[in-house]
């Protein structure tokens, strides 16, 4: 099957896409695949066809590469956009280099559109040993897939079967010219060094190494498909809304989890994770098992990148953002209570009923508190809370109603307030969380 044929096949299923952009380094892959879309699109009815280069600033001869792609695009008739990106400094070039080339990518791709990537089979090799080699878990293993998600559209990579030989066969067949990064020869940088002195060398024994490597990447992502169903149904068994309705941190229910096989739970929780923070490394696993099995009266809690892991109430909850550090300000004045309060730290509150006289204020738990009930008389505010079966993290940034010196309200508990003539109540929305968080 001709390599044309090849990959009009792995276009197929994006031929109704509003458009295709490829990233186009004007390296040898993304040549070649430049020349085969135009060639493509002489006979097949396809989106519209454009380029993509990303000039990062780190060679020297940049400038003279983004005129090489837009001499290749323009005799092809497939506009470019040329996209100007910062690399910062950092303990790895190459990684700061993808990052910003991929948030360019991102912003140029439309809703819907594909944004095609000419990685190739030996790419796939690397990436798995790379990833072999720092550690990864199964997800890692699973190397680069032929397509996933991105910003509002699709990152594709038609090429992925190929074979680089193949793909410079093709090229030099054809008369094509491409630039050579000198940065690619660099052995320092650790892909560089698996593909000119690893790969090589075990090519020598086994000559269909990369196939073979590119073969265990797609098994690997079928084992963490797999994975990941498992994980949605232990989750789906333990995501029984949690109570109060009000305080929406991601949470869990702890007894179905309990239920499990330890390395259900950590596949279970690594998947839950994911959307929260950096995965924990396997060394740090340890912190689940301290917070799981801690004492029913304990108040654990696991740290880990973004954020910390509580147990409270029979429940998980996930604290990040703001819940990590108390209210920025213990007292705030609420001069116009017509209007809800933004609190430094702590979200929002908003008075509803008859406005209490004097001045009111917003505070936060002392010690020593006291509030007149009706028909109960004076309590103590910390039992009232305990009785309440609010986890205790919530208890110490819960908003407290004061008319000058009297407690007159607890926000979002309607039973613990003054006496008044005319129901009050002080509704809280609590901070979200960390960035993404809602």
């Amino acid at each position: 099957m001709s390599l044309e044929t090849r990959l009009l096949h792995a276009l197929e299923p994006w031929r109704q896409a509003p458009g295709w952009t490829l990233a186009f380094s004007g390296g040898l892959d993304s040549t070649v695949l430049l020349h085969l879309l135009a060639r493509l699109r002489e006979r097949q009815a396809l989106p519209p066809i454009s380029a993509i280069h990303v000039h990062h600033g780190l060679q020297a001869v940049a400038d003279a590469w983004v005129e090489h792609c837009r001499a290749q695009c323009a005799a092809l008739n497939i506009p470019l956009v040329v996209r100007h990106v910062q690399v910062t400094a950092g303990a790895s070039i190459e990684q700061a280099a993808r990052e910003a080339r991929y948030a360019a990518f991102a912003e140029a791709l439309g809703g819907g559109d594909v944004l095609l990537v000419a990685q190739h089979r030996d790419d796939q090799a690397e990436t798995l040993l790379l990833r072999l080699l720092r550690g990864a878990g199964v997800r890692g293993l699973a190397a680069m897939p032929a397509s996933r998600p991105l910003a509002s559209g699709t990152l594709l990579r038609p090429l992925l079967g190929v074979a680089r030989a193949e793909l410079e066969a093709w090229a030099r067949a054809q008369g094509l010219q491409w630039i050579e990064d000198p940065s690619n020869r660099d052995t320092r940088l650790a892909r560089n060094f698996l593909r000119h002195e690893i790969l090589p060398r075990l090519t020598q024994c086994w000559p269909a190494v990369s196939a073979v490597l590119a073969r265990d990447a797609e098994q690997l992502a079928e084992a963490a498909a797999l994975l990941g169903e498992l994980a949605a149904l232990d989750l789906q068994a333990a995501a029984a809304p949690a109570q109060p309705d009000w305080l929406r941190l991601p949470s869990l229910q702890l007894a179905p989890l309990l239920a499990l096989s330890e390395a259900r739970q950590r596949n279970a929780l690594r998947e839950w994770l994911r959307a929260l923070t950096l995965p924990p490394e396997r060394e740090h696993w340890a912190g689940w098992r301290d917070l799981r099995d801690a004492a029913v009266d304990a108040a654990p809690l696991w740290r880990l990148a973004g954020g910390e892991l509580r147990r409270a109430g029979g429940r998980l909850w996930w604290l990040s953002g703001d819940w990590l550090l108390p209210p920025a300000e213990p007292v705030v004045d609420w001069l116009a209570p017509e209007q809800p309060l933004a609190l430094p730290g702590n979200g929002q509150v908003r008075l509803e009923g008859q406005v209490p006289e004097g001045r009111l204020q917003i505070r936060y738990r002392q010690g020593g508190e006291v509030l007149d009930l009706p028909a109960r008389g004076h309590r103590d505010l910390k039992r009232l809370l305990q009785e309440s079966a609010l986890p205790a993290f919530v208890r110490g940034r819960l908003p407290l109603l004061y008319a000058g010196e009297a407690l007159v309200a607890v926000a979002n508990l309607p039973q613990l307030q003054m006496a008044v003539a005319t129901p009050l109540r002080l509704r809280w929305l609590p901070p979200t969380g960390g960035p993404g968080l809602s």
